[in-house]
């Protein structure tokens, strides 16, 4: 049960959340304190392995700018910014991708990578718990002056379909709005 504080008119409110600590190495974000876990059953951000929760970068932006993940590179803290500016360095399209997985995660929608099914993010229906439920989506955030020629879409629609998913496009435009269009096969 989540701590109460009572305010000075004695009226009881719940506690402010505790912040999460995570460690940058260069390549990895991850944090190893209890919140970190609590986070994770609770709203399934992160992937927990050998005794951490470790973030994808799009998931450490969303919540380094949400203020519930401070990471720190070393001694020195990094702010939303700061972090930013150090994952273009390893990612030159994270900016698109962060701008896709935001857009989704805050309609509630579980967004987890999708490396291993060649595409970029898999999108959960809400409140969906990854590992015990199927992925929905298969999802390809693009630019929108980026060129996608049939080639590249067909093959993105071909991982969508042997995955047995659907395959929705993101695109993100000049202001860093997102548009989505999902694809389906249809039966004759």
């Amino acid at each position: 049960m989540p701590k109460k504080t009572k305010t000075k008119a004695g009226k009881e409110k719940p506690a402010k959340e505790e912040l999460i600590r995570a460690i940058f190495t260069g390549e990895t974000i991850y944090s190893n304190k209890k919140s970190a876990f609590s986070l994770y059953e609770k709203s399934r951000f992160g992937e927990p392995r050998e005794g951490k929760i470790f973030y994808s970068y799009p998931e450490a932006l969303f919540l380094s700018e949400k203020g519930k993940l401070e990471i720190a590179e070393g001694k020195k803290k990094l702010s939303f910014d700061k972090l930013l500016n150090e994952l273009k360095k390893l990612d030159t399209r994270i900016q698109t991708k962060y701008a896709v997985f935001k857009d989704m995660r805050s309609r509630g929608y579980i967004v987890k990578t999708a490396l291993k099914f060649g595409a970029e993010f898999r999108i959960y229906d809400k409140g969906a718990k990854p590992g015990e439920e199927h992925a929905r989506w298969i999802l390809y955030p693009v630019r929108e002056q980026e060129v996608l020629t049939w080639h590249d879409f067909a093959a993105k629609n071909r991982v969508a379909h042997s995955t047995r998913k659907n395959l929705l496009i993101g695109i993100v435009d000049e202001e860093g709005d997102c548009t989505f269009y999902e694809v389906r096969w249809l039966k004759p």
